[in-house]
């Protein structure tokens, strides 16, 4: 197959990724006050409850179809054998799921009030299993994935201003997130005959994928219960309200985290198929150069977003909602651990096939994250549970880094001699942002206007920094810039 440029695939991701965030920055402000904090919070208990059967649903089937089917993806025959297996076993994990989610839907009682909200939302399993967006992931047909999502974003907006207008409504903005968010999926199960002869074959050795599979399962329904149960614990113990303004905080907190897993997942396949045909030079360097963007990138959000908690927070949920800045300040810190936590994941235990690593390392941090949950929540409600999310990134991180140790530090011993450069260039660089966000509180009154000066001058600002110190980040997009202006 045709090689795709790993920097258009990270710029159309990241662009689906800006689409996902400007989705939510259009109609958060309009839902937050049309539908009141306890609208919010019943919308936001019902996703979080389906979310663990469409978790149940997907089993790790698409981590696992990445890493194996990016070796095999320039062979169409042997990539249809291999995908129609892999589709039949989604298929069997999704009836398994709706059948988990039926029966505990009539044994427990508390989640009746919530029947019709949790049924439309389980929509979401049937569709995100015939979509295979793992197909497209492997053949990294980002273009395809982005424009698809660009049409259905915006059908989904005008909808919304449509049916959603009283506080009642709330079921209304439960059908159209599911449509924005599995409506192309039936596209995209017509679609695949590009690539693969997709067919429902039981005759193969399901033993051979399903030991990796529920081994990357277990390890994502792991991650899935520490970045999930803050919410259903937070209901239970809090109620709708505490849970409306905890989302806020979360909302915006995915949002910024999402960008920065856009660069990461475009890369995923590549690194897969570098390490499986053992083209490790190819490896180290991309990882190197994955490592770098991530971690340049996301210190000065992650300051910006601290510094600008307040002002983010009422422009998009308005004042009823500043209960949730300290939230959301201290669910900032998780990002770079997070971050760092998803490369060493995805682009190194898993295409090494030390999933089983990956599993220990999720489970010790859900754990402690729970048993944490039920401590700090009772004490200090949302800001516990952002609490308790910050801790178990952390211990994430680092299980994952030492697991991997071997393939990352030798990563960073190729070339080492400029990461003292970069790492300043970052840590001065950050360190202005946080001034100019100092300035802009004392210079400017009006809400707006600060956060675009700030956001504006601390990212020129930044930039010279990376640049005056040759900043490896900044130098590959100055390049980028000189050679699209010389084609």
């Amino acid at each position: 197959m045709r090689r795709k440029s790993l920097g258009i695939n990270a710029l159309l991701n990241s662009l689906q990724s800006l689409l996902n965030l400007v989705f939510p920055l259009i109609t958060f402000p309009y839902i937050s006050r049309t539908l009141s904090v306890d609208g919010i919070g019943k919308y936001n208990f019902a996703s979080s409850i389906v979310s663990y059967f469409l978790l149940i649903a997907t089993l790790g089937i698409s981590t696992y179809a990445v890493r194996e089917g990016a070796k095999l993806r320039s062979n169409r025959k042997e990539f249809s054998k291999f995908a129609s297996n892999v589709f039949t076993l989604n298929l069997m994990s999704m009836l398994f799921s709706y059948l988990l989610l039926f029966i505990t839907m009539l044994v427990v009682s508390s989640l009746h009030k919530y029947d019709l909200a949790i049924l439309i939302f389980s929509i979401q399993i049937f569709f995100t299993t015939i979509g295979t967006e793992w197909v497209y992931i492997i053949f990294e047909e980002y273009g395809y994935i982005t424009s698809r999502n660009i049409v259905f974003k915006i059908f989904s907006i005008i909808m919304l201003f449509i049916f959603v207008k009283e506080p009642n409504d709330y079921l209304n903005y439960v059908m159209i997130t599911v449509f924005a968010s599995t409506g192309s999926y039936i596209l995209n199960f017509f679609h695949t005959k590009k690539f693969c002869d997709l067919k429902i074959n039981f005759s193969f050795n399901w033993k051979e994928y399903l030991i990796p599979i529920l081994t990357i399962f277990a390890s994502t329904i792991a991650v899935k219960v520490y970045a999930s149960s803050d919410t259903t614990i937070l209901g239970f113990l809090k109620g709708d309200y505490a849970v409306g303004i905890y989302s806020v905080a979360t909302k915006i907190y995915t949002m910024v985290g999402a960008l920065w897993s856009a660069i990461v997942s475009v890369t995923i396949p590549r690194l897969a198929m570098l390490m499986g045909t053992n083209r490790m030079r190819e490896y180290y360097n991309t990882l190197k150069r994955l490592t770098n963007t991530s971690i340049t990138l996301i210190m000065p959000v992650l300051l910006g977003v601290v510094m600008l908690s307040k002002e983010v927070i009422v422009i998009i949920a308005g004042k009823n909602y500043l209960r949730a800045v300290t939230s959301l300040r201290i669910l900032s810190f998780a990002l770079i651990f997070s971050t760092l936590s998803g490369i060493f994941v995805n682009c190194v235990l898993i295409p090494a096939k030390r999933e089983k690593y990956s599993m220990i390392d999720s489970f010790v941090a859900a754990f402690i994250n729970i048993g944490l949950n039920f401590i700090l929540i009772p004490l200090f409600s949302e800001n516990g549970a952002a609490i308790t999310t910050v801790i178990a990134e952390i211990i994430a991180a680092f299980l994952n880094f030492y697991f991997g140790r071997d393939i990352i530090i030798k990563t960073f011993r190729r070339n080492s001699d400029g990461m003292l450069r970069e790492l300043s260039s970052v840590i001065i660089g950050s360190i202005l942002v946080v001034v100019v966000c100092l300035c802009g509180k004392l210079l400017i009154s009006s809400t707006l206007l600060r956060i675009i000066f700030d956001v504006v001058i601390a990212l020129v600002i930044y930039g010279a920094v990376l640049i005056f110190f040759k900043n490896s980040v900044a130098v590959m997009f100055m390049n980028s810039i000189k050679e699209s202006q010389d084609n």
